[in-house]
């Protein structure tokens, strides 16, 4: 099984300085090749503690300096909030630099607080999302970018370096609501699931997925990547413990940078999925929300924790797995023995799990030169 290491940048110890969260992820960071990781990712997120993680290609190129077979993926790139030119540019230059190593994960935004402070309309980020998710995907295949759209307008570019190598197989996006994951079929990308509703409806949503996307491209979807956090612990009460803690901390974070208690979303255009999910939390409660996103995800001891993700990982046919090792307050002793524990008692047994190949398949540079011409 292709296994990846996630970094969140949470800054919610009161007292922390951004440098100090910094330090303590970029060494998790880099090691996590040394220690048998097949990829390292981080979503975008900005202007507030919930995920210090403004430039996400930056940070990949650093990972990419200090490393040379892991993958480097983006949990997502927020499409909306960029020129799909530079977004184009950006992944171009970090697989030159890498030489092939970019995973290109890509989504449209919930964060009301970033959409606000970037100026972009949140009602228009489904149509953006679409018209910049076809003009960048066509522009990695030929090395230009040209799109007529009725938001988006780009006259004929080349990118330049050109690309390495062809995107297709190594391109997921996020998607939670029922149209996404619809539109994801019709574009031809893969899926990313990053747990916030019940397993039985995501596996069922997975299954429409793919009818569809064969039905579209004549061919199998992509097997989908899963995200977990996860905590373990040799102790099963300190396991217990930190989901209580850790787990609960980063499901509150959650819910209050993306404002899932907000009925006003049945306003805006392309985010009514997210008000029924307000009103859900009206009628039972924040902290049962809260509870229920923490139950998501995985804790226990490692023989538990390996037990339960590979269960995860069976029952949606996934084909690779990220975890989160460092989140919710975590100091930097707990977030390193997490870390400690899961690559020396989980990682090896999640390794030796066939999942029936890998992901980010790819192509020669010649045959990426040659799609360019």
């Amino acid at each position: 099984m292709h296994v990846g290491l996630g970094l969140s940048f949470q800054n919610l110890i009161a007292g922390q300085t951004d440098a100090q969260v910094y330090r303590n992820e970029l060494q998790l960071a880099g090691r996590a090749e040394q220690v048998g990781f097949d990829s390292v990712w981080t979503p975008e997120h900005h202007f507030t503690d919930y995920m210090l993680t403004p430039n996400v290609t930056q940070f990949l190129s650093w990972v990419a300096g200090r490393t040379s077979r892991v993958k480097l993926g983006t949990m997502v790139t927020v499409l909306p909030w960029h020129d799909p030119l530079r977004v184009a540019e950006n992944f171009t230059l970090l697989d030159h630099l890498s030489e092939g190593r970019a995973v290109l994960g890509i989504g449209r935004g919930l964060g009301r607080v970033e959409f606000d402070a970037f100026r972009t309309p949140m009602a228009e980020s489904r149509r953006r999302f679409t018209e910049y998710t076809e003009a960048i995907l066509t522009g990695l295949e030929t090395g230009v970018m040209e799109y007529d759209g009725a938001l988006y307008k780009q006259p004929r570019t080349h990118i330049r370096p050109g690309p390495y190598a062809s995107f297709k197989g190594r391109t997921f996006a996020s998607a939670i609501s029922p149209y996404s994951i619809d539109l994801m079929a019709k574009l031809g990308v893969g899926l990313m699931v990053i747990a916030q509703k019940p397993w039985e409806m995501v596996k069922n949503e997975i299954v429409g997925y793919r009818q569809r996307y064969f039905a579209v491209n004549g061919t199998p979807a992509p097997k989908p990547i899963l995200n977990m956090f996860v905590a373990v612990n040799e102790d099963p009460a300190e396991a217990q413990r930190m989901r209580e803690v850790y787990l609960q901390r980063y499901a509150r974070s959650t819910v209050e940078h993306y404002e899932f208690g907000n009925v006003g979303f049945a306003e805006i255009e392309g985010y009514e999925y997210y008000a029924g999910l307000a009103r859900n939390i009206e009628k039972h409660g924040l902290e049962k929300f809260n509870g229920f996103l923490a139950d998501l995800q995985v804790w226990g001891t490692p023989g538990e924790v390996a037990e339960k993700l590979i269960k995860y990982v069976d029952y949606l046919d996934a084909g690779a797995l990220l975890v989160m090792l460092s989140y919710g307050g975590m100091s930097a002793d707990v977030a390193k023995r997490n870390y400690d524990l899961f690559v020396s008692s989980v990682l090896p047994k999640l390794k030796r799990y066939d999942v029936g190949g890998d992901i980010g398949v790819l192509s020669s540079p010649e045959t990426a030169a040659t799609a360019a011409e």
